[in-house]
This record gives C-alpha cells, structure tokens and sequence, in this order.
C-alpha cells in the first residue's frame, strides 16, 4: 500500500511533507497510511499572502457576494463528499460518523450562505441595532457598526471531525471577509486536506482566501497581530498553552476556545420507566457514548437520574450497548468504529481507569469484547464502558476528567435541586441536556444551570420527533460554553461572524451615519424622484427616495364604517363617554389599522408596475390618537435596499403618518418586493 503524501498549501503553492514530517496510522489497522508535516513552511509568507491578497480580495466582497460564494461552495463539496467518505473510514469513523461530519458541514455552509444573504447587508458594513438618539434636536446620532478584521484567522481544529471542524469556523470566517489558515489535527488531517483540494480546485475562492498547514504551525502565532484571530479546538492543557503565551496577550489578539467539557444529562423526576421520555433518554445517551466511538465534544460524559431510577437505567442502557456491533467501520452492520489512534486509545485507557477509582464499571470491559472484520490489538477500539458512581458528591475525577470516547457515568440525584448542583460540577459545558415532560423543571434548570452551559436541550414526547440530538451543534446556534469548556462561542449565526468583524460605535449627523450604514436615517437629506417610486424599479431607486402625500381628513363615518366592517367595535372607537375615561384617549378615536389602511390609499401607486408584493411591515408604533375631523398625510423613504435573486429585491421604506398640525401619528417601516 502506498503511503499517502499530505501537503500544505501556502502562499498559493502546495508544499509537500519535509522535515520534521510524520507518520499517520489507520486506525482500523494500525498500519502507517500517510505522512504530513513540513517544518520548513514559510509562516510569514502564508502571513503575508493572507493580509495583502486574500483579506483585500475578501473585503472587496459585499456580504452577499461573500454568501453566495459559500452556497456554491458548499454544493461543490456536497456532489464530491463520496471521496471524503472513502477517506474517513481510516480514521475509524462510519458511514453514519460520515453523515455528521461531511454531510453536516456541508450544511452548514449552506446555513451560513442563508443567514448571510437574508439577515446581511448588500454591503461591506454590517449595522449592529438601532440608532442611538444623543442629542435633542437629532442632529448628532451614535450608530454601531461590524467590519471585516485586516488580518488572517488562524484555525486550529481537533482530530474529531476533520471536515465539520472546519467547515463551521471557516463559513462564518470567510462570511465576515477575513482569510483562514487552517490547521487541522495531524492524525486525520488527509480528510481535511482533500477537502481544501476540492475547494481549491473549484475555483470559487479568491486567492489567499484559505490556505493549509498539515502538521504544526512553526512559530506562526508569535506572528499574530490585533487584527488576526485564533480559532481553537482541542484540550483544556493546549488552549491554555496558546492563550497564555506573551505574545498573544500582549497583542490582545482574539482567542476564540472550545476545549474539554464533562457535558451531562438529566433524567427528570418525573419521568418513570416505560415512558416516552424514559425511552428517549437511554436511547440518546447511547447515541452520544458510541458516535463517532465517543469522540465528540458534546458527547455525554455524565448521566444524573434519580436516585429511584438508576438501576433501571444501568439495565436499559446496558442491554441498548450490549447491541453495538464494533469493527471495521467499512463493514456491514458495524455501528461503532475504533478511535483514531492507538495513541487515543491509551488515553481512553488511562482516564477510564483514574474515573474507576470513584465509580464501578457495570458495563465493558476492555479486555474482553469482539470487534468485527479487524484486528482489535492492532486497531484503536475500545468497548463502551459505563460505569457508576454511587457517592458523586464526594467524587471529583467524574466531575473532572474526561475520558474522550465511548466512557460514561451515571450517578443519582436526591431531587433536582441536587441534579443542578450536580451538572454544574462540571464547571463548564458546551450542553447538558435534560428528558422531561414537565415545563416547570426545564424552567427551573435554566435558572440553576444556565449560567454553566453553553447550550441546554430538552426533549420529550412532543419534540422528539424533530428534534436533532444532544450532541448536534447547530450553525444556528451558539457552540461553546463557559469555564472548562473554553470560555468561547462559535456559530451561532451572524453572531459567529462577530468573532471575526470589530464592532465600531459611530458619532455623527443624520447624513453620515446613513451614508456609513448605507440606511437612510431619519434626519438625514431626502432625495426627490422624478417619478412616484412604486413605478420606479428597484436599481433606479436610491436611499432616501421620498415621497409627501397629499392629506386626508378621518370622519365618524370612516371610523364606525371601519368597526361595522371589521368587527373591531372597542369601546375607544365606539363610546364616546367610556373613552373620555380612558386616560389614553381624548374621546372616541379611530383605529389604528383604519389609518394604515389609509396611509396605503394616500401612497399607493394602483396600476401594474415593479412593485411585486407587500411582504410586511416591521416596528409599527401608534403614537398620537386621531379623532373625526382630524386629518393625516404620509412621508414615505426607501430606507434600504437588499437584492434578494436576480429578479428582485427587498425594498425597506420608511413610513411616518402626521396630522395637520405636523405632529407624529404613526411610524413604521413598510417591505415590498420590487423587480429588478
């Protein structure tokens, strides 16, 4: 068999393995498959290349433009992820493994492809909440905004999932328009590098926008600047290691962690044996100790049940594994692989052993399993191993160490104040999830927990099933947590792309801050069409486009008209008596969705044109009452503008309703779709 040569790929050249280069094992066999690693590589020229040609070219980029570039991406991986699969049976994973690593980071690209293009701008600054009001009169405003970082994110991704791994760091890096080096563990990094390959090879990426270093980074980090991001995933000991050298802190460079977390699970106190819930407890902690043999950072670690219920759960859980076929993950039936290095299984080996002196395995023994279709003294596999820990509050080692595969142990809970106290043992987690039907105890661990964990999941009878797992990091939620766990936060949506973007308060009139934002403020210079802007497409409308109506007076008429045909006769618009009496309201009064309705009549354009469909209306405030006899006109402005294909796009406009003395009636901010 020939020995598979990893390269790096740096400052636009792959670079084959030289010194310092290393051996990479199969972990289904033990035999040596691959080399990567090359101490020679030219850091600062990677350095270099990122920030003056891939971050440039990145910024240049509107987020949009950005966006649509990971959706292709994205679909460029997912129509060659057969060959990743091939790969990644080496590294002990099954075709299900398979599904969460390739299939899942392949989703989310394509999640943040979506968030990018509906909840981004067009544009190359992203606005971070409303204007801020700081002077009287509204001419001197405060605005925060998000720009891309000017330098390079350096990713360093765990063995565990060498697709995924890196795929939910690199969407939301590239997203924001910063350049990534990725550095992926060494004992799968071929899976990552065929994955870079294919991405390359596709074209779609500016160049410098992603390079690779298979093996070590050399002294790259002490080359990092306030401008460069480290993006980290791997052990408590190494993160510390990163964070704490003087260079980083002296430089304030961003650290970004996700490391060692004793992640747990909760079986309510109102849940008996039998039940939906019971059954859906054992069969996802099962899930989570065998997927991917337990290599997950999300894997549960610590099972809290009752105390009434513990035996019950060893029996349940133990016949569930004792159905875990464990082999040769390229084998029929198999439903466990081995781990990814005999190195790791020693490690399993020695934290099993230290959690033995608190707790009793009562399921697993490592030296007595079968494997199927390999060798299993050549191989990386362990079985799962359960044990149980009679006395956790005097224990530490099961609130402490974490043993990186299929280990877990379940301990009792007197009530569920004890469980919280319990699961926060921990000190820190990515997610912890608990199996109740009962809203008060979720309510409750929220409360108590909460402040511990990155991510709490509950599931029942009701969500199960749509719900997607314990251990399943969405790209639209945060992952991470605090304490033990790493301190940071990943994904998340738009909020994973912060990590990469600096939040800038801006001071300024009206004018600037629209023409920074690229959405038009209230206060700021109205431009006047020359034709009404429902008839005008949306490339010929510009920001601050406005349009005055004309006036028109509301009658008693208008009003019981209006509560006859709708059925909305309150009081306010119908006793004259009962509303004089309301400290809202000077007597009978229209209502307010009489005036949108009339503020629509006053600023419609009726015929056929660009204006494709009204898609809603956001931040609506009623702010002065009218009464008959009064009258109201409306100013309409297109606040902002987001092409959403290549036919249309969103139209945002800015509706205020005044009455004849020129005070504020009504604001709010109406949505078209307008052809392009």
């Amino acid at each position: 068999m020939s020995i598979q040569q990893i390269s790096s790929f740096a400052a636009g050249q792959w670079v084959a393995p030289g010194a310092g280069a290393r051996n990479i094992a199969s972990a289904i066999t033990g035999e040596v498959i691959a080399q990567a690693g090359n101490s020679d590589l030219d850091v600062q020229a990677m350095l270099d290349h990122a920030r003056q040609v891939g971050g440039p070219a990145l910024r240049a980029m509107t987020f949009h433009q950005r966006a649509k570039m990971l959706k292709a991406l994205a679909a460029h991986l997912g129509e060659r992820k057969q060959e990743l699969y091939d790969l990644s049976f080496d590294t002990g994973a099954t075709q299900s493994d398979h599904m969460i690593d390739i299939d899942g980071g392949v989703g989310t690209m394509f999640v943040f492809a979506s968030k990018g293009r509906r909840e981004m701008p067009d544009g190359h600054v992203y606005v971070d909440g409303d204007v801020e009001q700081l002077s009287r009169s509204g001419t001197f405003l405060g605005l925060h905004v998000c720009t891309p970082l000017q330098g390079v994110a350096v990713h360093i991704n765990a063995f565990n999932f060498p697709v995924w791994g890196m795929l939910e760091k690199l969407a939301p890096t590239l997203l924001a328009g910063v350049p990534a080096i990725v550095k992926p563990a060494t004992n799968s990094c071929y899976v990552t590098e065929r994955a870079v390959r294919i991405m390359l090879d596709s074209g779609l990426l500016p160049e410098g926008a992603l390079q690779l270093v298979s093996g070590g980074l050399g002294d790259m980090l002490d080359r990092l600047t306030c401008q460069d991001v480290v993006s980290f995933t791997g052990s408590a000991d190494t993160a510390l290691k990163l964070r704490s050298a003087p260079h980083i802190m002296e430089n304030s460079v961003r650290f970004v962690a996700e490391q060692d977390s004793l992640n747990a699970s909760i079986l309510g106190p109102d849940v008996e044996p039998g039940s939906p819930e019971f059954d859906l407890f054992v069969k996802e902690v099962t899930r989570e100790m065998t997927t991917k043999a337990g290599q997950k950072c999300t894997a549960i670690r610590r099972i809290i049940a009752p105390e009434a219920q513990v035996q019950a759960v060893i029996e349940a859980l133990s016949a569930r594994l004792a159905k875990v076929v464990i082999g040769d993950p390229r084998k029929e039936g198999v439903r466990m692989g081995a781990l990814v290095s005999n190195g790791q299984k020693r490690d399993v080996l020695e934290k099993a052993a230290m959690l033995a002196e608190e707790a009793t395995r009562v399921f697993g023994d490592p030296d007595d399993f079968a494997v199927e279709g390999a060798d299993k003294d050549c191989g990386a596999f362990v079985p799962p191993m359960l044990f149980h820990c009679a006395d956790p509050d005097k224990a530490q080692r099961v609130h402490d160490t974490e043993a990186f595969g299929p280990v877990s142990t379940i301990m009792g809970y007197r009530d569920l104040n004890h469980a919280i106290e319990l699961v926060n043992r921990g000190m820190g987690s990515l997610v912890a999830s608990v199996f109740t039907h009962d809203p008060a105890v979720a309510r409750e661990v929220v409360i108590g927990a909460g402040a511990y964990h990155g991510r709490l999941y509950f599931n029942n009878r009701d969500s199960m099933k749509e719900s997607t797992g314990h251990g399943s990091p969405l790209p639209h939620m945060v992952h991470g947590g605090p304490g033990r766990a790493g301190g940071g936060e990943e994904m998340g949506g738009v909020r994973g792309v912060m990590h990469y973007m600096q939040r800038t308060a801006i001071q300024g009139s009206p004018d600037i801050l629209t023409a920074v934002g690229e959405k038009w403020v209230p206060g700021a210079a109205e431009i006047a069409g020359p034709a009404h802007p429902f008839t005008r497409k949306y490339g010929e409308l510009a920001i601050g486009e406005t349009l005055y109506s004309p006036s028109r007076q509301v009658t008693l008429d208008d009003i019981e008209l209006f509560a006859n045909f709708t059925g909305d006769t309150f009081y306010a618009h119908m006793d004259d008596a009962a509303a004089q009496r309301n400290p809202f309201f000077p007597g009978r009064v229209a209502h307010g969705y009489l005036l949108l309705s009339f503020a629509a009549g006053l600023f419609v354009e009726p015929n056929e044109g660009p204006v494709l469909a009204n898609t809603g209306l956001d931040n609506l405030r009623f702010m002065k009452p009218v009464q008959a006899g009064d009258s109201i006109k409306v100013r309409l402005t297109v606040k902002k503008k987001t092409q959403r294909t290549d036919e249309y796009g969103e139209v945002r406009w800015h509706v205020t309703l005044t009455s004849q003395d020129d005070e504020l009636v009504a604001e709010y901010e109406l949505l078209t779709m307008n052809a392009y």
